[in-house]
């Protein structure tokens, strides 16, 4: 039997990483989801949110923006998100901005802008901040 899980974050710019885990949790439509090694094959929507996994004991966070999660035979997940950061990559600077950015649109009635593409950006802002500081706590 695996002891790991050897999980794939990949982004349309790049494959962020490819380790072996633990355990992963991921933001799923539906509500989080937990994988465990050898878990049944699946493939599941995500939401944006925050992943969590356990590496050599230490837990580790990723913000995502969405994407899908797909869980192989032989303890392999790949993930395929539409934006993926490791907490301690964040730039808090930029995503405060890009979460000002997105309330200011929000907040003007009269401008003509994509209220459904601000309320996202606004989501991925604070899930970014959210993620950096669970790290700055630690």
């Amino acid at each position: 039997m695996d002891e790991h899980i050897k999980l794939e974050v990949v982004t349309p710019e790049k494959v962020l990483f490819a380790e072996e885990v633990d355990s992963l949790v991921v933001p799923g439509i539906a509500g989080y989801l937990g994988i465990l090694p050898n878990h049944a094959p699946m493939v599941a929507a995500l939401k944006i949110g925050v992943v969590k996994y356990r590496q050599g004991g230490q837990t580790r966070y990723l913000a995502v923006g969405g994407g899908f999660l797909e869980v192989a035979l032989g303890s392999k997940a790949t993930l395929l998100a539409d934006s993926a950061e490791r907490a301690e990559e964040i730039d808090v600077l930029r995503a405060q901005a890009a979460r000002d950015r997105a309330l200011k649109r929000l907040r003007d009635k009269q401008a003509n802008w994509d209220y459904t593409r601000a309320e996202q950006a606004l989501k991925r802002a604070l899930n970014r901040l959210r993620v950096a500081e669970t790290v700055r706590k630690k």
